[in-house]
């Protein structure tokens, strides 16, 4: 056998590691070569691999899997996860919610738009998120099929303001007054004081009452509110009476199922359904509203983010959000769904006016991507949208138990705009060196002093799945899976063993010997 392995029917994750790119352009700082990150280009990967991945610091855009290096780059991305479970709506996102009930019931439109979150909320590099070309790996067709891909892939990419209340100051009154009898071109005469009987027009009306100020108003409705209550509140002797009967007062707050998914009145004036579909050509659903789809896409793009049609035509958005490296997964303890990559389309009376680009894996649902009709923006669909997706989350738990968490993609703590992810609580944050998640709120102290941290606090800690046996990588050479040290035996003349090793550093021991490293 020579230490070689027939290929396993068992699925696998093939992989073709790109190495390290620096001086790359930033979307949040704005910097130009500020940006350093590693890639490979995913052929296949299982959800399994990806699910350990992204809890290591990599994300997907399409095909291309990248890790930013934190110590290096000049805006630190960490991983953010919510506690779906035991998450609680704050006061903005109820105020979301209740803003797109409204509008589905009665059609009301926001004059404003209270949010103050972004709208593209889950995107990386929101402004200028770098969908650079990049080449892939030398590899022949018949090498990789029926895994091969175009030689050019798309890369990485709360308090509500106060409404007009209009209120009376006295003072202001009386001084505006004044200016006016100043400015006048006939002077008033001025009355006598006592007897004098004031000429008609000229003067206080007698027969009215006298002006009162307007917190004198103010305090006496108050009170009468407050009498008004008392009369209505029941004695201390009916309560005693209604003893067992009276129910108790409960104030327990709404979660995002109340509102979500509450039954609309038959006379609602719009309808809303969303609609969970793969992300692939070959089902029939997504094929057939794919044209809608991409045009959404177009439209997001060139509206929010200054594309040219050129950069947002169908290729670039097949390529950029359909094409995924992960394999379809269905077992019979997942979601009915099953595991894999997808689209969350809202149709609103009966058109596509918004698609969340979700991945579903074996521990959580992991946004990828927003867009959206730039027409709807007055319903802050980005925050409704992870509020949904949240939900969603909750749901697929009740039939996959370990799926209990929400990725929301990086935190960029150095970037203002983009740390509304952290209201998504309770959350937390990766450690960049252990890869032990902690709670965002002991991350904040530390994030405020240096851009760059380590969360856990344990100094002694150490990154359990770093790298041991570099012997034991495995390589995929010739159609032949290998051990990366029989590889190395059979090609003496090449020296790859530097990038062999930063990238099993990079992926950690365990996907190392899972996943097939391509070497041509």
């Amino acid at each position: 056998m020579s230490g070689e392995e027939s290929p396993p029917e068992r699925r696998r994750s093939l992989v073709a590691y790109s190495g390290k790119r620096e001086r790359a352009r930033c979307g949040y700082c704005r910097s130009s070569r500020g940006k350093v990150s590693s890639g490979m280009w995913a052929h296949s990967m299982t959800v399994q691999d990806y699910q350990d991945l992204i809890d290591r610091g990599w994300r997907r855009s399409g095909k291309y899997v990248y890790k930013p290096v934190m110590n290096e780059t000049c805006c630190p991305q960490y991983t953010i996860r919510c506690r779906a479970l035991n998450f609680h709506p704050s006061k903005s996102h109820k105020k979301v919610l209740k803003k797109v009930v409204k509008f589905l019931t009665k059609g009301e439109i926001s004059k404003k738009d209270d949010e103050v979150e972004p709208m593209d909320s889950h995107l990386e590099d929101t402004d200028g998120c770098s969908f650079l070309s990049k080449d892939e790996p030398n590899a022949s067709q018949d090498e990789l099929a029926p895994l091969y891909t175009d030689h050019k892939e798309q890369v990485e990419s709360e308090e509500e303001g106060r409404k007009g209340e209009i209120t009376v100051d006295s003072r202001h009154m009386e001084s505006c007054n004044e200016k006016a009898n100043t400015n006048s071109s006939k002077p008033l005469e001025s009355a006598k004081v006592g007897h004098a009987v004031p000429k008609p027009g000229k003067g206080a009306d007698l027969n009215k009452p006298p002006c009162r100020k307007a917190k004198d108003i103010r305090r006496e409705l108050k009170l009468q509110r407050n009498l008004q209550n008392q009369a209505q509140a029941p004695t201390l002797e009916a309560e005693i009476l209604l003893g067992q009967n009276s129910k108790p007062k409960t104030n327990q707050p709404k979660s995002i199922e109340d509102f979500i998914f509450a039954s609309l009145p038959s006379e609602a004036v719009h309808q809303l359904e969303v609609r969970l579909v793969p992300a692939s050509l070959e089902d029939p659903q997504f094929k057939s509203s794919f044209t809608q789809s991409a045009t959404l896409f177009a439209k997001y793009q060139m509206a929010i983010h200054k594309d040219t049609p050129a950069e947002c035509n169908e290729h670039q958005f097949t390529r950029f959000l359909c094409d995924s490296p992960l394999e379809a997964e269905n077992p019979s303890n997942g979601p009915d769904c099953g595991y894999g990559s997808f689209h969350q389309q809202y149709w609103l009376d009966g058109r596509i006016i918004a698609v969340g680009v979700i991945d579903i894996l074996p521990k959580c649902v992991s946004s990828v991507y927003l867009y959206y009709d730039p027409v709807y923006s007055f319903l802050s669909l980005g925050v409704y949208s992870a509020l949904r997706e949240i939900a969603f989350t909750r749901k697929l738990h009740e039939k996959a138990s370990d799926l209990s968490y929400y990725y929301m993609g990086f935190y960029i703590h150095s970037c203002p705009k983009m740390r509304y992810k952290g209201r998504y609580r309770p959350s937390d944050l990766l450690c960049p060196e252990t890869y032990v998640w902690v709670p965002i709120e002991q991350c904040l102290s530390s994030l405020e002093q240096s851009k760059y941290c380590r969360f856990n606090q344990d100094l002694k800690a150490d990154d359990e799945e770093k790298l041991k046996e570099l012997g034991r990588v495995r390589v995929l050479h010739k159609r032949t899976v290998m051990p990366y040290s029989v590889y190395k035996r059979r090609r003496k003349g090449q020296n790859d063993e530097e990038s062999v090793q930063q990238y099993a550093a990079l992926v950690g021991q365990t996907c190392s010997e899972r996943m097939l490293l391509f070497r041509s």
